[in-house]
């Protein structure tokens, strides 16, 4: 997949289209110095991460607030933040790598998007009592960790208005059986439209199972 491409099927602006390629140009240089994304992967940036970023934007409808956690290179957040550059909103990255927040800090401002870099683990987010989660629709993740340890992860921030869309890999059923035995889950799959065995979890409803929140 090229820009073009890219830009077509997405049906992105020229100026988002520019803001993602100042984005991959900043991703290759700071790859240099710090491990952002697998070394392979750079040459694949349309397919392998922007493309799988951008496709769960449409699963997302009119919610603009996002909170995406373990953002290292910014996928999706980031991707997330430039494509609703012009669309209003805000998405706050969670990363507890300073070497990688301090990445996502000069992209959002080199770019130009609406997005806030908490330097922190999500844990330590859930604590906080940070007035900007009252505002949270949409929670992703990419890469983060395992399902069930995910959902622990997810589900302080999760409330009966908010979503989670969550990039899952080639074991995701073992990952969501798994899952259930701790969790109750309202879950819909959707197909990667990047890679064949993985998955989008679109989670509408969770809790503990035995009534623990």
């Amino acid at each position: 997949m090229d820009p073009e491409i890219f830009a077509t099927q997405f049906n992105v602006s020229r100026e988002t289209l520019t803001r993602l390629l100042a984005y991959q140009a900043l991703l290759g240089r700071w790859q240099q110095r710090i491990n952002l994304v697998g070394p392979a992967t750079l040459d694949d940036f349309w397919a392998r991460h922007a493309a799988d970023s951008a496709q769960i934007l449409a699963l997302a409808g009119t919610r603009r607030v996002w909170l995406d956690l373990g953002s290292g290179g910014g996928f999706p957040g980031l991707v997330v933040a430039i494509i609703q550059a012009d669309l209003g909103g805000h998405v706050h990255l969670v990363e507890s790598d300073g070497r990688k927040a301090a990445f996502l800090r000069t992209v959002i401002r080199e770019v130009g998007v609406q997005a806030s870099v908490h330097h922190l683990r999500a844990e330590a987010l859930a604590d906080s009592g940070a007035a900007f989660l009252a505002d949270v629709q949409v929670i992703s993740a990419r890469a983060l960790a395992p399902l069930p340890e995910l959902l622990a992860l997810v589900a302080p921030f999760f409330n009966s208005s908010t979503i989670a869309l969550l990039h899952k890999g080639a074991g995701w059923q073992d990952e969501l059986t798994r899952a259930e035995q701790w969790w109750n889950i309202d879950a819909e799959v959707h197909p990667s439209r990047t890679h064949d065995a993985a998955r989008i979890l679109h989670l509408r409803h969770l809790s503990r199972r035995g009534g623990a929140s």
